[in-house]
């Protein structure tokens, strides 16, 4: 199943990077990646992963531990759940452990419901070694 996107269309790894962000008071992934600029059409998210865990460590954060839920008709998520947060992980240079990963379904409403679209939301805890 494709995912009509700019980047790759990995909406889970998005909602992770807005939230890092959010996190840090740093704004959204729009504001740092503008899909209205070439350059990151077809980039892989783990590119812009990897610049929200840097953005962490620039300002004295590390990445406690993040939950993802992933909103989608299809594709199932849990065949792909453990190769998802060990992917995630390895980006964040943290044990996979500390990724979960839930998926539901928005039980045929909306859009969504009609697998139109798919929506990911993520929570992320950081602390500060500073």
């Amino acid at each position: 199943m494709a995912i009509e996107a700019h980047s790759d269309g990995d909406v889970a790894i998005h909602a992770i990077v807005d939230a890092i962000l959010g996190a840090l008071g740093c704004g959204d992934i729009g504001e740092h990646f503008s899909p209205d600029d070439p350059q990151w059409k077809n980039c892989y998210s783990s590119y812009f992963l990897n610049f929200a865990a840097e953005k962490a460590q620039e300002k004295g954060y590390s990445i406690s531990n993040l939950d993802i839920t992933v909103v989608c008709e299809k594709p199932k998520i849990s065949p792909y759940k453990a190769e998802m947060r060990k992917s995630i992980a390895k980006v964040l240079k943290i044990s996979d452990e500390l990724v979960n990963i839930k998926a539901t379904t928005a039980e045929k409403l909306g859009s969504i419901g009609r697998a139109e679209g798919i929506a990911a939301y993520a929570t992320v805890l950081l602390y500060s070694f500073k």
